[in-house]
């Protein structure tokens, strides 16, 4: 049933692509939206944004029709229609609000969370836990089966791959359930999700013993024992971390200058590198006639200990890009290079950032205001995560409410 309805544009371009929305947010930075292939189309929401629905760029029609009337209501499946059939090529139309577009809504952002989530120990954000994530992104993949077909292009379809990848968390899941008051939303969610891991596992034609232990557990009558039970201690998490000194990657020499260089949370996977402005720093060094830079990047928590060809890249005075490889050092990536600078250069201008060459798309705008936005919005979840139960309302009825892998992360007692 839908709940409400808002006026949205259906326009088509002029090589046959379909748009659906209203506001755009191509422009906005990559770590700002959350997006979705499906059958036919990709959808974006602004993550920075209330949820509700979704920008569609459809290049697909046919294919679309199976979730068109589901997520926009009929009408705009019909404007939809038209347009595809050149009967329209411009047209505003009342959209519905529906179940499905809060469910997708829900598994886009759960899929931004994943990406970039901007975890930091110096920000004081905590991790999420991946595998506790990737469980209820299984879930909500399964609730959300008429956005994607067998076409083979949507890369989000992933149900049997997210429970193969992260059944580890579910007999802890099981745990944190049984313990959980039936009357709590948490109690609820925790619910949901693992009836519909099981129910996807068997479409799927899935088996384990984690998967039959769920099963069984599901059919077991729920007699909670009123021992309390922390998330934390439930999920397995990265133990010993603590930020390291820093002492300097090389003894003696004159220093010239030290300065900060830029985190572009674009240019690197996640799990590499802390998110927070702070993270990258650099030191330029006279040592005799040579002039060599140091530099240390502050480690994400959960960092590849194995060699991977993480990089600093560095520009002088407005001169060539030069990569400096970097190598893993406890909680920190470090590496060193000569510079090249005139002689009697004192005060070089030394821009820096790092990235991972092969996935990196390139320096993009500064950007620094919309990651601090991403995290004042990732601190308020956090609020919220941490009292889910603070208000006698039916579970987490927005989009956006907390995820499971969210109030776990916001009762950790690490030392963030």
């Amino acid at each position: 049933m839908a709940r409400g309805s808002v006026d949205v544009h259906v326009v088509r371009g002029d090589d046959g692509t379909i748009r659906i929305g209203t506001v755009s947010p191509v422009d906005a930075p990559d770590f700002t939206r959350a997006v979705l292939d499906v059958a036919g189309a990709v959808l974006t929401w602004s993550v920075l944004g209330s949820p509700g629905l979704p920008i569609a760029e459809i290049h697909d029609t046919a294919r679309a029709q199976q979730w068109l009337w589901a997520v926009y209501g009929e009408r705009v499946a019909g404007a939809v229609r038209a347009c595809a059939a050149g009967e329209l090529a411009d047209v505003r139309v009342p959209a519905d609000v529906t179940p499905l577009a809060g469910r997708a809504a829900r598994l886009g952002f759960g899929h931004w969370a994943a990406r970039w989530w901007p975890a930091s120990y110096l920000d004081g954000i905590p991790a999420l836990q991946p595998d506790v994530l990737g469980m209820e992104l299984a879930a909500l993949t399964h609730d959300c089966q008429q956005l994607f077909d067998e076409g083979g292009d949507q890369p989000d379809d992933c149900v049997a791959e997210l429970i193969g990848d992260h059944q580890v968390a579910l007999d802890p899941l099981i745990r944190w359930w049984r313990a959980t008051p039936p009357s709590t939303d948490t109690a609820r969610q925790l619910e949901s999700v693992l009836r519909s891991v099981d129910d996807a596992a068997d479409n799927a034609g899935l088996d384990g013993p984690a998967l039959r232990r769920l099963r069984s557990s599901l059919d077991r009558p729920r007699r909670p024992d009123g021992t309390p039970v922390d998330p934390v201690t439930l999920f397995v998490r990265h133990d010993g971390y603590a930020l390291a000194a820093g002492e300097p990657l090389l003894a003696g020499g004159r220093l010239i200058a030290r300065g900060s260089g830029t985190n572009d949370w674009r240019r690197y996977p996640p799990g590499f590198v802390d998110a927070s402005e702070t993270a990258v720093s650099w030191t330029a060094r006279a040592l005799g006639a040579r002039r060599q830079i140091e530099v240390e990047v502050v480690a994400h928590i959960a960092a590849p200990v194995t060699a991977v060809p993480l990089a600093a890249e560095v520009r002088v005075n407005d001169g060539p890009l030069n990569r400096v490889p970097l190598s893993k050092r406890a909680d920190m990536w470090t590496g060193r290079a000569d510079l090249d600078l005139p002689a009697g250069e004192t005060e070089p201008r030394i821009q820096l950032g790092v990235l991972l060459p092969g996935f990196d798309p390139g320096p993009g705008p500064e950007g620094g205001a919309d990651r601090d936005a991403i995290r004042a919005l990732v601190r308020r979840r956090l609020a919220a995560a941490a009292q889910p139960d603070a208000h006698n309302s039916p579970p987490h009825e927005g989009a956006y409410g907390p995820f499971l892998a969210e109030i776990a992360a916001a009762t950790t007692d690490e030392d963030y």
